[in-house]
């Protein structure tokens, strides 16, 4: 496996994060056997967080024994367990208490990539910094980063972090697809590559339609078939035309559509994207676009068929898409 560079920080991870949600996935052993597997593939990057009331963390945890040296380990933060006002949001108070929450359930003694979850309107982003600095000096984090936040917050947070010599942005998390290119691509990525941050990104299937299992005028089944309005409301000529693309050249390469739409990922610069199977014969698949070359007239397919609408209709379609998923 040719592993990459996360950012300019010198750590290289594999192509492909694994994803420790296992929303679909009860059987704690299965879940394991997942991250196991992954591992056996090459794979030395995980992806966890406040999921399940604790559980990913608590699970990898468990997977992670024996193995903890080896792995470049990311969770995130915003609430925590617990009743009362300050158990959510970003404050010093509630970082310091999840940090120490995590690596109790993450049974070890430092996390490689700590992420703040979200933006927090109601707390100070220096007195966020200020803590997330102290976390990384304490030796609790080796790097730091964010998910889902807006470009000029990343560059704020930046500025912030440089006037005080703190501990700046390594990563950052957020969505991208073949079906979202719009949300990153005008400003974040640019930003991330002048700053050399890191960029992980989920929900690279968005939500399993780059998988062609849902289409125009046919049955819809698994959580699609509850959501039937917003299938409808979320699937445009564009959006169908794009998936199509994905199915017809999954078919010339003799692939599965989920493993074009992850390789048309792996070949975008500074890009990781966060892939989250439920099963070990689901890892293989996932790990599979790695073996996928997508020729130059593939590439030129997807990009076109995908190509952003107009950037002042962003702000529109950001809502539209996290609407439909929510």
């Amino acid at each position: 496996m040719e592993y990459r560079p996360l950012g300019k920080t010198g750590v290289k991870v594999s192509p492909i994060c694994l994803g420790t949600a296992f929303r679909s996935q009860d059987d704690e052993d299965v879940c394991i056997k997942v991250i196991h597997r992954a591992i056996d593939l090459g794979c030395n990057f995980i992806d966890t967080a406040l999921y399940g009331a604790g559980r990913s963390e608590q699970v990898v945890g468990k997977a992670l024994k024996g193995k903890r040296d080896d792995i470049v380990l990311t969770t995130k933060v915003f609430g925590t367990l617990g009743e009362g006002p300050n158990r959510a949001r970003l404050s010093r108070l509630n970082l310091m208490t999840g940090v120490e929450a995590s690596l109790q359930r993450l049974q070890t003694d430092h996390i490689d990539l700590y992420l703040l979850h979200s933006f927090d309107p109601e707390t100070p982003l220096e007195e966020t910094l200020r803590a997330l600095d102290d976390i990384v000096r304490q030796g609790k984090a080796r790097y730091i980063g964010c998910s889902n936040f807006k470009t000029w917050k990343v560059m704020e947070a930046l500025w912030i972090s440089s006037d005080h010599n703190w501990a700046p942005f390594s990563c950052i998390q957020s969505q991208y697809n073949l079906l979202n290119r719009f949300e990153i691509e005008p400003e974040l990525m640019p930003l991330c590559k002048q700053f050399g941050i890191g960029i992980m990104t989920y929900s690279p299937l968005a939500v399993g339609l780059l998988t062609g299992q849902f289409r125009r005028d046919e049955p819809l089944t698994g959580t699609w078939a509850k959501r039937q309005d917003r299938f409808v409301s979320y699937m445009t000529d564009q959006a169908d035309a794009i998936i199509q693309t994905v199915v017809d050249i999954a078919k010339d390469l003799d692939a599965t559509a989920a493993q074009i739409a992850i390789a048309w990922l792996l070949n975008r610069p500074n890009i990781v994207p966060i892939l989250g199977p439920d099963h070990p014969d689901q890892v293989d698949d996932v790990f599979g676009a790695l073996e996928i070359k997508l020729s130059g007239e593939h590439h030129q397919k997807l990009d076109a068929v995908s190509k952003p609408m107009e950037i002042q209709h962003s702000a529109y379609l950001t809502q539209h898409w996290r609407n439909v998923i929510a």
